[in-house]
């Protein structure tokens, strides 16, 4: 089997985890602009302004199932008025209301000439002929303003904006069937190593199963890009060259193992041939060794990210630096998750030479963190309990229990 020509050549200097995050999001293309169907524009990012085709509402509406009234009429009560006609939603009032009328009205619909307010059925005896009011009702009540919510012409989204399901449905109100977003990146993601099998094959002695394609195939479907989810590449130059080949018409690559310093880690030689690499080790802990750079193909140049084999600093290192590149190719802003303060319930002994991420339970109302438990690279119970990153500097070798330490928060896992 051949050897690595990088086998035992650790890196000359660690990047910092600032500097490499910084050189990563300098060094990702943002991705062209593409017209979506609205419903597949979910989580993207909308690359024009949008302008309001018409006022919404359209006309003035009821906000409630009552009796469209002149506000004159209901303000002191009991009353009675006379009832001369019904509007449903979706139908149009027929006459007006005069002084001493009412009209039957439902949520939404339009509201009829002469009437100002609406009583809530609650409030009246709900007689078909004539209604007496029981309470007195504010003139205005319960009525939705043309415009109210968006005026023609006015622009209701910018460009930028994170297109949630509230964006959706305003751009719903407004007609749009599709919408302009930056496209959503396609990402190939693949393991490497002879130790890994799929998930059906049977486990042979010295074999494990090959859980990081899942876990960063989730983990790019989680920060909405496409996984493109590729096999398992053997530990040979030819079989990683002929799978970077492949994988070079996604937007972007991620694998995991054949990055560190063993006989058989032949990631950075191939990829330093098909293209190039801006750095292959950082100065964290879990996840040293990983190289960011570009494969070229043909004019496009693609992204690559060689993330570490052992199933812990994989994923901890997509979050840090992965899922904040994706982000920025899909036209984010702001890539960084919420951080917070927190006093360490467990002290922590850590390399003083590096930055340690570790895996934490962050308890917002009391503002404590404590560890998941064991903190191996390749534990990875220690992510699923987690819902935080304890982010311990450079430089204390011990931190001690009830010291503030920062805490990424990466999500609320569900109570147990």
């Amino acid at each position: 089997m051949p050897k690595s020509a990088t086998s035992a050549r650790p890196a000359l200097k660690l990047v910092s985890a600032d500097d490499a995050l910084a050189r990563i999001l300098d060094g990702v293309p943002a991705l062209p602009t593409v017209e979506a169907p609205l419903l597949d524009a979910l989580g993207l990012v909308l690359a024009e302004d949008v302008a309001a085709d018409h006022d919404v509402p359209p006309f003035r509406n009821s906000a409630m199932d009552g009796y469209a009234v002149r506000g004159d009429d209901v303000a002191s009560a009991p009353v009675e008025l006379r009832v001369v006609g019904e509007i449903a939603a979706g139908g149009f009032p027929q006459g007006e209301v005069g002084p001493g009328q009412a009209m039957r009205i439902m949520t939404g619909a339009p509201m009829p000439a002469g009437a100002d307010t609406v009583v809530r059925f609650e409030d009246t005896d709900n007689a078909s002929d004539v209604v007496t009011i029981t309470a007195a009702t504010p003139r205005g009540m319960a009525i939705r303003q043309a415009g109210e919510d968006v005026r023609k012409g006015e622009t209701i989204l910018t460009k930028g904006a994170v297109l949630r399901a509230a964006e959706i449905g305003l751009l719903a109100s407004d007609g749009r069937a599709s919408v302009r977003v930056r496209k959503r990146p396609r990402v190939a993601v693949f393991s490497t190593g002879d130790e890994i099998v799929d998930l059906d094959a049977p486990l042979e002695p010295g074999q494990i199963r090959d859980s990081n394609r899942y876990t960063l195939a989730s983990a790019i479907r989680a920060s909405g890009a496409e996984p493109w989810v590729r096999g398992i590449v053997r530990d040979s130059p030819d079989a990683l060259r002929s799978a970077l080949r492949e994988a070079g018409a996604a937007d972007a690559i991620v694998t995991s193992g054949g990055v560190s310093v063993g006989d058989h880690d032949h990631m950075k030689p191939v990829l330093a041939e098909l293209g190039t690499i801006d750095f292959w080790a950082i100065a964290i802990r879990p996840g040293r060794p990983l190289a960011f750079g570009e494969l070229k193909d043909g004019e496009r140049r693609v992204p690559i990210f060689g993330l570490p084999g052992n199933t812990v600093s994989a994923l901890v290192t997509f979050e840090l630096f992965v899922r904040p590149a994706l982000l920025r190719m899909q036209g984010r802003g702001n890539v960084a998750r919420p951080r917070a303060k927190a006093r360490l319930l467990d002290p922590v002994d850590k390399p003083d030479f590096l930055r340690v991420f570790a895996r934490g339970i962050h308890d917002p109302d009391a503002g404590t963190v404590r560890l998941t438990g064991p903190q191996g690279s390749g534990i990875l119970r220690s992510m699923s309990l987690a819902n935080c990153l304890i982010d311990l500097p450079v430089g204390p070798s011990r931190i001690e229990k009830g010291e503030t330490v920062d805490v990424i928060l990466t999500e609320q896992p569900e109570s147990r």
